[in-house]
């Protein structure tokens, strides 16, 4: 089992521990986070080494990736696992996969890449590279049954796991916010080039909204002890900023989620995370020129949130590379305490798609790798 980032690391905690509930025994080796650790996972390399952003950055690492893929797949073939699954991180796990598939090895891949967005021509390696896509979403499942790949859509785990109805109260007064406070969440993502591009910004942003509406209060939960002390060292660099009543959680992320009214938020898996914490966003991202030049040129959808593409609207707004300005993300974030219809709109939107997404995600998962191993 091969989890990349913190997100994989979840779903391979909640796998493993459905698979427990089947198996006498469960032997886990590959790459593991602190969640799966925990269950007795054995991490071959720090989980950290692969967590890396978008098509140009990953080249400056890419001997080191090779040669953890390569003493992986070493691996793996002088002492086979009964089933390999790959967690999200398609451009490390399908190249693993499709080795270790060709030599007799079941193969899953648990999320699917976003290969009905860009790059579709990606199909035709996952089919010879995974005998069972595991997706987390329904429109994904339907892409995959269309290119005759066996799929399951297992649902979301963090839906089965996040009530519909979040304790806002509780949030509120565990970090010292009262019920009348207006709180904005900022989360400018879990990776250090994330948080380079968009924490200034963020922050940036915050300030607008502050200098404008000054009962406002500001919440950013650090997904990590490295990005707590990155932003850190950004509000000590940015002119005005420590005027800003901002409080830096060391992660804590759910519970900054459930005490703020609006979220500033990177685009990626914390977005459906706010979604079924049924908070109003606004979605930004930046990244490199060339790589968003690249990537925008690919893109099959307009739009890149799960919320958007789960509705197949859009519901929240989505503020991108150069349009990512302070001033535009701030009237967007203050929209949503200047029209409160507008929040509510989006929270009955929300609870509908959190619904849809309540599988009991990890139990399908391991049923699904069950069947596979079993045939």
């Amino acid at each position: 089992m091969l989890a990349g980032e913190a997100s994989g690391d979840i779903l391979g905690a909640g796998l493993i521990a459905a698979l427990k509930k089947r198996f006498s025994a469960v032997e886990v080796r590959g790459i593991a986070g602190p969640r799966m650790q925990a269950l007795g996972a054995e991490s071959m390399f720090p989980m950290d080494r692969l967590s890396v952003m978008g098509l140009v950055e990953p080249l400056k690492r890419l001997p080191e990736l090779l040669r953890i893929r390569r003493t992986l797949r070493e691996n793996f073939l002088a002492d086979p696992p009964d089933v390999f699954i790959g967690i999200d991180s398609p451009d490390f796990n399908l190249g693993l996969e499709e080795a270790l598939r060709s030599a007799g090895i079941p193969t899953v891949h648990y999320v699917s890449p976003s290969v009905w967005a860009w790059r579709q021509g990606r199909i035709k390696k996952i089919a010879r590279a995974v005998d069972h896509m595991l997706t987390l979403l329904p429109f994904e499942a339907d892409f995959y049954r269309e290119h005759q790949v066996p799929v399951t859509f297992v649902g979301h785990p963090l839906a089965d796991e996040i009530p519909l109805d979040v304790d806002v109260l509780a949030a509120r007064q565990a970090l010292g916010f009262s019920p009348q406070d207006e709180v904005v969440a900022l989360l400018p993502g879990s990776r250090g080039g994330e948080v380079r591009l968009l924490g200034p910004l963020f922050l940036q942003a915050a300030l607008w909204c502050y200098q404008r509406r000054p009962n406002l209060k500001f919440v950013l939960p650090a997904a990590s002890p490295d990005r707590k002390v990155q932003i850190e060292q950004q509000l000590t660099q940015l002119p005005g900023i420590d005027a800003l009543p901002v409080t830096v959680l060391d992660g804590n992320s759910q519970q900054a989620l459930a005490a703020a009214d609006a979220v500033l938020i990177a685009s990626g898996t914390a977005t459906l995370e706010t979604m079924l914490m049924n908070k109003p966003m606004v979605v930004a991202y930046k990244m490199a020129s060339l790589t968003y030049a690249i990537f925008s040129r690919m893109l099959h959808t307009p739009w890149v949130s799960l919320p958007n593409l789960l509705a197949q609207r859009e519901l929240v707004p989505e503020i991108l590379q150069n349009d990512a300005t302070p001033e535009a993300l701030g009237a967007a974030l203050l929209n949503y305490f200047d029209d409160p219809l507008l929040g509510d709109r989006l929270r009955r939107a929300f609870t509908e798609l959190h619904q849809q997404l309540r599988r009991d995600a990890s139990e399908k998962a391991a049923d699904a790798v069950c069947k596979l191993l079993h045939s």
